[in-house]
């Protein structure tokens, strides 16, 4: 029996491409995680896939990468399927490693799937610092402007308004003020 096993890291993505797919692959069940990152070790559903999988059973994905992140846990899936007599296929790259060439073409696809996301790390990682060292702030924008958190600190302090009367006029949370009051003052020391 063939199992199918989808998976998206977030839920504004789409799995019906990889239904479609494990569809039409001859795929008798599938079994998918949604808003669930590849790198994690406990997904409910491949973890269901894989309880249900016996001896001749061969568990098929869309793509590689979705069904791990990394080589060595890709391999120890694999693994862990031969042993229990089950094969593994995916669509995209044609493996099948009920074959002794579609074990090769595994493991040296996992291994360039592997090295190109260490490449796009290590891209990004050199695009955030070149981004700082120009100054530039990374993340999420402030909530509140300079001249709106002296203006609160100025309020509170002289006990004119409470911390939750100013976070109500500047429209941001309590917790959201309270930060930015602590981090205006650990700046300043």
């Amino acid at each position: 029996m063939k199992i199918g096993y989808a998976r998206v890291s977030s839920s504004e993505q789409n799995l019906d491409l990889q239904r479609d797919a494990l569809k039409a692959a001859g795929c008798s069940i599938t079994l998918e995680d949604e808003g669930v990152s590849g790198a994690a070790r406990s997904r409910p559903g491949l973890d269901q896939a894989l309880a249900m999988m016996g001896a001749g059973d061969t568990l098929v994905t869309w793509r590689l990468d979705r069904l791990g992140r990394s080589l060595p846990h890709l391999i120890d899936l694999v693994d862990r399927l031969k042993d229990r007599g089950c094969d593994f296929m995916s669509i995209t790259e044609a493996i099948d490693t009920s074959s002794a060439g579609g074990k090769l073409v595994f493991h040296l696809m996992g291994a360039l799937a592997e090295f190109e996301r260490s490449l796009i790390v290590e891209r990004t990682r050199a695009g955030m610092t070149a981004a700082r060292t120009r100054g530039r702030h990374l993340g999420r924008p402030a909530k509140l402007t300079g001249a709106q958190l002296r203006k609160a600190e100025e309020e509170i302090a002289a006990g004119r308004e409470t911390v939750a009367s100013m976070a109500a006029l500047l429209g941001v949370n309590r917790s959201t003020l309270w930060r930015a009051i602590r981090r205006s003052l650990a700046d300043a020391s």
